[in-house]
């Protein structure tokens, strides 16, 4: 279990290579909420998402060795990985499947990476990427099954409670689950966290129902941020404790919240970033009467001719 502490030597660690992502605070009846909402911008940190903050957290807790690091990834963590590596002088090595967007997969090239396109899966591209580690020696920087990068994760969560530290409900997109459950160890319970997935990646919720982690198939637009095959073993444990509602929302509703950021704010969010909004304006999450909601929007890498 990811405990306050760690999560608060993560944010010691990281900060100085990182942004602190602005709130914006929203008046009654945004996006359909009649209660206070805050948005949290975290796709303004480095490379589009909230991913360097556990990639640097894995890798400054670490020893680098000469052969650098290797990740797997549908985009934003491999960008992550990559940024890092560089900032920190290491080399980086990333696989990503064949549904990486090419917008995705240009930026990985940009922060200097070698790349892999390789499956047609997040799972296949993992599996190589182990395989690549074994050959080599290098640290593997996990998307979001990793303690160091779970705490990483989490100092969103921290962040966001200084911010808006009034809040009743935070509402965080899921995929692997490092993300939410970062987020829902630093909250403990002091304030609801609901997970909100697409439901062709319904990894979390599948889980539950289980209880315990299963595969599931994985489709739809969001797939290439939020397309874990199944929900990580570290972030269902969290999940179990400290998360206590799993939302599913389709993909016609992660679009119209795609849109209405634009329209709105002229916030250009990524299918994966809109996910956890879109649980809000569709309607999908019913707020109480006056209740208090926080929403991570968490990604901006996508094509923004479609808007």
């Amino acid at each position: 279990m990811i405990t306050r502490r760690e999560i608060l030597e993560a944010s010691e660690r990281i900060s100085p290579y990182l942004l602190v992502t602005p709130v914006m605070h929203l008046p009654r009846g945004g996006f359909g909420h009649e209660g206070p909402l805050t948005l949290k911008f975290e796709l303004m940190q480095c490379t589009g998402s909230f991913k360097p903050r556990g990639a640097f957290n894995k890798i400054l807790s670490s020893s680098i060795p000469e052969a650098g690091v290797v990740a797997a990834s549908g985009g934003n963590h491999g960008a992550a990985v990559a940024y890092a590596a560089r900032v920190l002088g290491a080399r980086a090595e990333i696989f990503v499947p064949e549904i990486s967007s090419p917008i995705k997969v240009a930026r990985l090239r940009e922060y200097g990476a070698e790349v892999n396109v390789i499956g047609v899966d997040y799972l296949a591209a993992l599996e190589a990427s182990n395989e690549r580690a074994k050959q080599t020696g290098a640290l593997v920087v996990h998307a979001y099954n990793q303690p160091e990068v779970i705490a990483g994760q989490g100092t969103t969560g921290m962040e966001f409670a200084v911010q808006a530290p009034d809040l009743d409900t935070v509402l965080v997109a899921c995929g692997g689950g490092g993300f939410v459950a970062g987020i829902a160890a630093w909250y403990r319970g002091d304030v609801k966290v609901v997970a909100v997935e697409p439901t062709r990646a319904p990894s979390l919720a599948m889980a539950v129902v289980a209880g315990h982690p299963v595969d599931v198939e994985i489709g739809g637009i969001a797939a290439d941020s939020l397309g874990a095959r199944s929900i990580g073993e570290m972030a269902f444990r969290i999940a179990q404790e400290f998360i206590e509602q799993v939302v599913l929302v389709e993909d016609e509703a992660i679009r119209a919240a795609q849109q209405a950021l634009w329209n709105e704010f002229r916030v250009i969010a990524e299918p994966g970033g809109a996910t956890a909004l879109a649980a809000l304006h569709s309607g999908a999450y019913q707020p109480a009467p006056g209740e208090r909601v926080g929403v991570l929007v968490c990604g901006g890498n996508t094509d923004p001719s479609v808007f």
